[in-house]
């Protein structure tokens, strides 16, 4: 692994300079010998250290870009071991090259200087971009997790997470100034301009950085494990792999067979259940189910065909904290600690998602003596159950 700790040392001293807003062109004159050796690993240990002084990822994000345009020589001159074809993250860098194709379409239009003319089929490609969330999906659910049990630093991809947030954020906003009446051109420019930058640095960022440190801690067994878990999602812009999940799921079988076979049995005053029931009871209640225990480690999740908020192995075991965007790990310390400290047994919100109205509860989990064991999460679309009204006393099947 290539990293070398004084270099860390000095260009975290760097780094604090420019967030101090200190002279640019003397702090590279100070620093140029570790800036232009500086590799993916170090800027993860770099950027971890500000953290680590309790700087919050979207402060980081202000300066973030003029680090990375700094150290973008050594970076992209860095040699590392290629993925092999059809990876999970040769099928994330097929999907950037898709999605850099996307953007040099919309980006035409806009200097043809035809957006009110072409109004209509602006919207639809914009709206298009919003499917590339299933990449951002594959990293935070899958690519995380993985890295972050392998070491410390990699607790830094929070700062990513906002940037995604950031790009999602922005995407919505072009959209919604490109279907007001108010909107003009130029401020639409602008915030089409701003959209751009941030997808095309997401890309730079994940294929300067992010794909080259993960090359060199993930096993291949482990890159294996992610391409299986990634088949339960979309793959943006280019063909989804014919691989299908059949095969785990026969293997998923075998493994509940043999616990059947052992008569393991969940028994109660009120009935028992083998695990094979247990689970089709999990799955198929119309609710997406997350069990965190006492110690903030995520222990289990709901299965069920349509999940509301994607959810992959790979998490099991991950502090929850990491487990949702850096802007609202704030609110989730709150509920834990308050369920913690019992003061507190539930904390319940409701949000408009995809045309969706999402319910979504916590629990605080308490044992026979009281004591605190951990949170469910229950998650649930009600938008038919929000448009009920009257009775209905006789059976009719929906078509």
């Amino acid at each position: 692994m290539n990293t070398n700790q004084k270099r860390i040392n000095n260009l975290t001293e760097y780094v604090q300079g420019i967030m101090n807003k200190e002279d640019g062109k003397e702090l590279y004159a100070k620093y140029r010998s570790d800036i232009e050796q500086v590799t993916p690993q170090e800027v993860f240990e770099i950027f971890y250290n500000q953290l680590q002084k309790q700087i919050e990822p979207a402060e980081i994000l202000l300066f973030l870009d003029k680090v990375i345009n700094v150290f973008y020589k050594s970076l992209v001159s860095y040699s590392w071991k290629r993925p092999e074809q059809n990876s999970f993250i040769d099928y994330l860098i097929q999907e950037n090259k898709a999605l850099a194709g996307k953007l040099d379409d919309i980006k035409e239009i806009v200097k043809d200087g035809k957006v009110q003319e072409r109004r209509e089929e602006l919207i639809l490609k914009l709206r298009e971009l919003q499917h590339f969330n299933h990449h951002y999906l594959k990293k935070e659910n899958i690519l995380f997790p993985y890295l972050e049990k392998k070491m410390k630093k990699f607790n830094g991809l929070s700062i990513m997470w906002a940037l995604h947030d950031e790009t999602r954020a922005q995407q919505k906003k072009v959209i919604e100034c490109l279907e007001s009446e108010t909107c003009k051109e130029n401020e639409f420019n602008t915030e089409i301009g701003k959209l751009f930058f941030a997808m095309h640095g997401l890309i730079k960022k994940e294929e300067l950085i992010l794909f080259p440190s993960a090359s060199e801690v993930i096993d291949e067994e482990e890159w294996r494990d992610m391409q299986k878990q990634s088949l339960e999602y979309e793959f943006p812009f280019i063909e989804k792999p014919k691989e299908t999940a059949d095969r785990d799921i026969s293997q998923k079988s075998s493994v509940l067979a043999a616990d059947i076979e052992e008569g393991c049995r969940f028994k109660t005053e009120t009935g028992s259940l083998n695990l094979e029931e247990l689970l089709m009871i999990f799955n198929t209640l119309p609710v997406d189910i997350t069990f965190v225990d006492e110690n903030n480690k995520v222990r289990f999740y709901s299965d069920s065909k349509d999940r509301i908020f994607p959810r992959s192995p790979a998490v099991i075991g991950r502090n929850v904290e990491k487990c949702h965007p850096p802007q609202s790990v704030h609110v989730v310390n709150k509920i834990v600690d308050a369920f913690r400290a019992g003061t507190k047994d539930n904390a319940v919100f409701w949000i408009d998602a995809r045309g969706k109205k999402i319910l979504i509860q916590y629990f605080a989990l308490r044992d026979a003596e009281g004591r605190y064991r951990g949170v469910l999460e229950v998650s649930q679309d009600i938008t038919a159950i929000t448009k009920l009204e009257g009775e209905r006393r006789l059976l009719h099947w929906e078509d």
